[in-house]
């Protein structure tokens, strides 16, 4: 790992002016070198970002630590709601914080479902919910060096052809890779939305399903994130106490495992289980969390029984294409859907 620069930020709108460029811009060179002249990058918790270092594809000249910035981690809600949100998620809340808050357990209970089954328990302690968002994928070709991948500014995706069996199932006709965050695809089925501040203290508010970017839009980058710019909070909306959502995981091991699938509900439901409103979300499924919409039409306006739920669950493949070796996700994911829908919807 190379030699680099430690600096204090000491506000948002400071770490903002002192970012010289996101890690995305600085992992990608047309020779397949990483940055290494005067780019200073953010670090939150650093789990993803030193392995990134570690493993020679990011050489920051210096590191901006946000840790100390006062305020960051605070989750407040109620008396701090506002038109926009009903609960605030400071950028810096580790993901052991939120898995352990006693309103995002009972209001928002599929983000601290995804939470507590994000990572090992020691790194949920450091992992902080921003730092989650913005990590880079996991694809073990993205991830070594000597694969100059179409992620990195070469010329194509290895794991089209190569090794895919934990690679995406939708939208992978580009590039392959699968989004790396679990509290992700809770957030998306909540609705939730981001808070992103620049150098001048502006801030400006984004869906999190629209901050995302998929391949086809721009495959060197997975977000919306802009040089000079720092995510600082995550807004969720004001649920309705009839609104129920649940996290479902799979992974091979029980703990601290990447998921094979995992799936998200939100499910708001009238008098007699008749559905008003429903989000669907897959995890470890496409380039971005993956809202399966034909499952969600299936289930608007219906009264939910078991064979309601059955169908919407084979709906939540429609459009799905595996490829050589990971078409066991086709099966899991309907799995998990229908578990997912049932548990919401109390019927098991």
């Amino acid at each position: 790992m190379n030699p680099f620069e430690w600096t204090e930020a000491r506000s948002a709108a400071e770490a903002a002016g002192l970012a010289s460029t996101t890690v995305a811009q600085a992992m990608t060179a047309p020779d397949g070198t990483p940055l290494s002249d005067d780019s200073a990058i953010l670090k939150a918790g650093g789990v993803d970002l030193l392995d990134l270092m570690k493993e020679d594809l990011l050489r920051p000249r210096r590191l901006v630590n946000l840790c100390a910035i006062p305020g960051l981690d605070a989750i407040t809600g109620d008396g701090a709601a506002t038109a926009t949100h009903d609960l605030r998620i400071g950028a810096l809340a580790t993901l052991e914080q939120i898995a352990a808050h006693a309103e995002v357990r009972q209001r928002y209970t599929a983000l601290a479902e995804a939470a507590q089954v994000s990572a090992s328990p020691q790194i949920r302690h450091v992992a902080t919910l921003g730092g989650n968002l913005l990590q880079r994928p996991h694809c073990w070709y993205f991830r070594a060096a000597f694969y100059h991948c179409l992620r990195k500014g070469g010329s194509r995706c290895y794991a089209l052809f190569g090794e895919n069996q934990y690679h995406a199932i939708f939208d992978n006709h580009t590039c392959a890779i699968v989004h790396p965050s679990t509290a992700a695809t809770a957030l998306v089925a909540l609705d939730a939305r981001l808070e992103l501040m620049d150098k001048a203290g502006t801030r400006r508010e984004i869906r999190l399903e629209r901050f995302f970017v998929s391949p086809d839009t721009d495959i060197r980058r997975e977000n919306d994130l802009k040089p000079g710019e720092i995510v600082t909070a995550i807004l969720l909306p004001a649920s309705p106490p009839s609104l129920r959502s649940v996290h479902l995981k799979q992974g091979e091991k029980e703990t601290f495992d990447w998921p094979l699938a995992d799936v998200a509900v939100a499910l708001d439901l009238a008098p007699e289980r008749h559905c008003r409103r429903v989000a669907i979300v897959l995890g470890a499924a496409a380039p971005v969390p993956y809202r399966a919409r034909a499952a969600e039409a299936a289930l608007a306006g219906k009264i939910l029984d078991e064979a309601v739920v059955a169908r919407a669950a084979r709906e939540a493949l429609d459009g799905a294409t595996p490829l050589a070796e990971n078409g066991y996700k086709m099966p899991l994911l309907e799995a998990l859907v229908r578990r997912a829908l049932m548990k919401a919807a109390e019927l098991i």
